[in-house]
């Protein structure tokens, strides 16, 4: 039986969507995240996987449930200025800290494709070992963001105690100072 030398990492990925939820249309945001995921990390993955409305409380639940065992957690969806994106609310209201830095860069990120990207509030929080990141709702906008952030990504999620999360350079390289590396997998 083969077993990878890379720690499994346990992710949270939540689709937040009134419509996607009730079926009025097929969510995308799932599915794209775990694309983009399994391509960009060489850790085995297990993916938590949530479809929900935008209702604050249910967003608030979710997260603090899936921050007990899940060493990152991805949302897509909610984060506009529409009445019902409370996304970014239900996010601060279950933070322990919150990483503005993540939003800034997020929105940076998305300005160099759309001008509404400034819309946009996108946040980055840690609650206990676990750090949730809003992300746009649409799959390119995932993969431009992702593509702009996820290189600090790695070494936060180790500050915290989370697993020791392993890029594939092709897509994104990792950021982490000399004292925080691991020697090199012998897998590579």
């Amino acid at each position: 039986m083969y077993q990878s030398a890379y720690e499994v990492a346990r992710i949270g990925i939540v689709s937040i969507s009134d419509r996607a939820s009730s079926g009025v249309y097929e969510d995308k945001g799932l599915p794209a995240l775990k694309e983009w995921l399994a391509a960009a990390l060489h850790n085995p993955l297990e993916f938590v996987e949530r479809l929900i409305p935008d209702e604050q409380p249910g967003i608030e639940a979710v997260l603090k449930e899936l921050a007990e065992t899940c060493c990152l957690v991805l949302t897509t969806g909610g984060t506009g200025p529409a009445p019902r994106d409370v996304t970014p609310e239900a996010t601060l209201a279950v933070a322990d800290k919150v990483l503005p830095g993540f939003g800034e860069q997020m929105r940076a990120v998305s300005l160099k494709y759309v001008p509404t990207a400034i819309l946009s509030r996108q946040t980055g929080v840690v609650r206990g070992a676990c750090l949730i990141l809003n992300l746009p709702g649409q799959p390119k906008a995932i993969k431009e963001t992702l593509d702009g952030v996820f290189a600090a990504v790695p070494y936060c999620v180790d500050l915290i105690g989370g697993a020791y999360l392993e890029t594939r350079e092709e897509v994104v390289k990792a950021f982490r100072p000399k004292s925080a590396l691991r020697p090199a997998n012998p897998e590579r």
